[in-house]
């Protein structure tokens, strides 16, 4: 079994205060049994957060930063990459941006709170600007509850992107691609904010206090080969798991105590159920990620010598998370 933690460390400074108050014995318990592996360096200039691409090597399906073929491995799935092909595939995110003095601020798209018939209302709202500019927009909502759409077009092929994790929560202007293929998206999604500014949809959510979904972000892009595709049909949900929404909301609002108690539930159950299993020799790899540094551990066979220099020298639990 690999199981996979983003945001086992959070990047935001009341969360980092906050770590030498996290109390997670069986993570300590668990970090005295397992090896370190391999250690994937990440950078905060990245388009893919280092999680992304560790997660992406557990799948079989690396890729350089920013084209991880993460919607191509959507299309594959539900079926449109048949006909489609490989290449032009990415994903569309409904999001509320605000606009301060010098920079572009975007809410995280999954506390927005959008129901199915929004969703239903934006993709028929937005299919006809996307089709004009020889862009498929499929019925076919995928990931984060239905709130994110699977597009293909030649102007997604070879584009590189920014991760939505990248930028939720945070300003978007560094992140929005600049490439001159790019220069129609730019455009087009100008339309699109002139047509949610006055669409109904927006009335009645502001009528309920809602945020208005006022923009989209574009993400996903890059391409699935016929290798990669067979090596993600060989890892099945019994082999791996990416605890991807367990610490993500509390880490990117910075919002500690959330965060501290979320670790302490995560290290009450699926960590205790995981020192179990290392305790019984059982294998497995756990890795965790910051925003700088993805580290597995593994349960390797240890001589008498290492078993007790580990136990004489114990990991500090918040300086080893510190380092991620």
């Amino acid at each position: 079994m690999h199981t996979l933690i983003p945001y086992a460390a959070a990047p935001g400074a009341r969360c980092q205060q906050a770590l030498p108050s996290l109390r997670l014995p069986h993570l300590t318990q668990l970090l005295q049994i397992l090896t370190p592996g391999a250690c994937l360096q990440g950078s905060l200039e990245d388009l893919t957060p280092v999680h992304e691409r560790a997660w992406a090597h557990v799948l079989g399906m690396d890729g350089s930063d920013g084209q991880i073929g993460w919607a191509a491995l959507d299309a594959q799935r539900l079926g449109p990459a048949a006909a489609q092909g490989p290449h032009g595939w990415a994903w569309i995110t409904p999001c509320h941006w605000t606009a301060q003095h010098d920079h572009i601020d975007m809410a995280d798209p999954l506390q927005l709170g959008i129901t199915p018939a929004e969703v239903d209302t934006l993709l028929q709202a937005m299919h006809s600007f996307f089709s004009q500019d020889g862009i498929t927009l499929f019925d076919q909502p995928t990931g984060h509850a239905r709130m994110r759409f699977l597009v293909h077009g030649k102007v997604f092929k070879d584009l590189p992107t920014a991760s939505l994790d990248r930028v939720s929560g945070r300003a978007v202007d560094h992140w929005i691609p600049r490439q001159p293929q790019a220069q129609a998206l730019l455009r087009l999604q100008n339309e699109v904010q002139m047509l949610l500014y006055t669409h109904p949809l927006n009335a009645a959510r502001a009528s309920s206090q809602q945020p208005s979904v006022n923009s989209f972000w574009i993400s996903g892009t890059g391409t699935l080969t016929p290798a990669q595709a067979q090596r993600t049909l060989q890892v099945t949900p019994a082999q791996a798991r990416n605890l991807r929404g367990a610490l993500r909301t509390s880490a990117l609002q910075d919002d500690a105590h959330a965060w501290l108690h979320a670790w302490e539930q995560l290290d009450s159950t699926l960590i205790a159920e995981l020192l179990q299993q290392a305790r019984a020799g059982q294998p497995l790899q756990l890795t965790l990620c910051g925003e700088l540094q993805a580290v597995t551990l593994e349960n390797q066979p240890r001589s008498l010598w290492s078993r007790l220099q580990r136990r004489w020298q114990p990991r500090v639990l918040h300086d080893f998370l510190r380092t991620l």
